[in-house]
């Protein structure tokens, strides 16, 4: 998930990043109303947490105006104002949660993830085939065993599972899952698949990930599921673009 935090105070915003980066979230931090619109323009993000007292505004305008503007984004105001009449007044403003500071970083995390399910209707568990991944307790089960998966590599396995059957490329990956840290030409994503396929797959005839030469990745939905057929050595090579036998 990639979420859109527009906060001012430095401290709260490192926190944030660091236990939200560390839950399998991506974090774009602004810290002016302006900035966060801006980021809305041209990036969906999956979810979005404001402050309301920001240096160019209220938090209130930003909200309002997204809302004005058509944007669906499950939003979490972040704000030491916990009055009640400023909770009913964020949430009349088309806000979906709200948090009242110091809160417990693992909470907002939880009230995130709820957000997000909430705004699509999505069925806490995920299932694929004989593959199940439950978004709450965030584990992932292949035939009832539990995958020993980092959080990013949950992370990569779940939003490939929420498309399932659909060409997610190696720049969507990047997007989502990854901040700005990544190299130009690093080969971290393929490091991150070949893991992931070694734990999903290695041990089943049924193999669920697929690559797709020159073009991305896909977790096959279940209609086209299929058990590997490997190409004889001999074989001549695919054409790029041409999805890989396993």
């Amino acid at each position: 998930m990639r979420l859109l935090v527009v906060e001012d105070e430095t401290r709260i915003v490192e926190l944030l990043q660091v236990a939200l980066r560390r839950a399998g979230f991506v974090v774009d931090a602004f810290a002016t109303a302006s900035a966060g619109r801006e980021a809305l323009s041209f990036i969906a993000y999956d979810a979005a947490v404001l402050d309301l007292g920001l240096p160019d505004g209220d938090g209130l305008e930003l909200l309002a105006s997204m809302r004005r503007g058509g944007s669906t984004v499950p939003v979490l105001i972040l704000t030491a104002r916990d009055a009640v009449e400023d909770r009913v007044a964020g949430l009349d403003a088309g806000a979906d949660d709200y948090l009242v500071k110091p809160f417990a970083l693992s909470e907002l995390a939880a009230r995130i993830r709820a957000l997000a399910r909430r705004q699509s209707g999505r069925n806490p568990l995920l299932v694929i085939t004989d593959l199940s991944i439950n978004t709450v307790t965030r584990e992932a089960h292949r035939n009832d065993q539990l995958l020993e998966l980092s959080a990013k590599e949950y992370a990569i396995l779940e939003y490939l599972a929420r498309n399932p059957g659909r060409l997610i490329t190696r720049a969507n990956l990047e997007e989502h899952i990854w901040n700005e840290e990544l190299q130009p030409n690093s080969n971290i994503v393929d490091v991150y698949i070949a893991r992931i396929r070694r734990k999903l797959d290695d041990g089943h005839e049924l193999k669920l990930l697929e690559t797709v030469r020159g073009a991305g990745y896909r977790l096959r939905a279940p209609s086209e599921a299929k058990l590997c057929v490997r190409s004889a050595p001999s074989a001549p090579a695919s054409p790029p673009g041409t999805p890989w036998p396993c």
